[in-house]
């Protein structure tokens, strides 16, 4: 690991997937889009072939993605399941929260910034609200600024 690259946080979940897409890229997408440039190639005149150019296009974006995952699988630190713990909020927790202004509550599971997916619950460790919640017992409110000042949270459950 470079100097400059900080460690990525990832859930065990996070690293099967990152290495599935991998797998996949590298078995599947790759052989597939090599066929394209082939058959391509076979339209004859490559300078105004369109199928030629967008087949170039893919390969060039599914070389790159080869890269960075390689890249990231090299600066993870995984969260085994086993370390997730429920006396506070860390990564890999699932924690529920209820906003005192608006008397909502919500669940989340907080991840590394790498599976963050606020429309399925799954908030970074990195985000306002999930570095607001790291380190936070149930019962403790947290305050977390958000551009209309601030709301508070408290903790109600803590899980994996």
């Amino acid at each position: 690991m470079s100097t400059n690259e900080k460690a990525v946080i990832i859930t065990e979940a996070g690293y099967n997937s990152m290495k599935k897409e991998l797998e996949y890229l590298k078995t599947v997408k790759r052989h597939e889009v090599a066929d394209r440039i082939k058959i391509a190639r076979e339209f004859g005149d490559l300078s105004e072939n369109a199928e030629y150019d967008e087949a170039k296009n893919e390969q060039g974006f599914v070389e790159g993605r080869i890269s960075e995952i390689e890249r990231k699988l090299k600066v993870i630190q995984v969260i085994d399941d086993k370390d997730i713990h429920t006396e506070d909020v860390g990564v890999g927790s699932i924690v529920k929260i209820k906003n005192s202004a608006f008397d909502k509550i919500s669940e989340f599971k907080i991840v590394g910034s790498q599976e963050s997916d606020p429309k399925n619950n799954r908030i970074s460790n990195e985000s306002p609200i999930g570095s607001a919640l790291l380190g936070a017992k149930v019962g403790e409110t947290v305050k977390v600024q958000i551009p209309d000042g601030e709301a508070a949270y408290q903790i109600l459950e803590i899980h994996r």
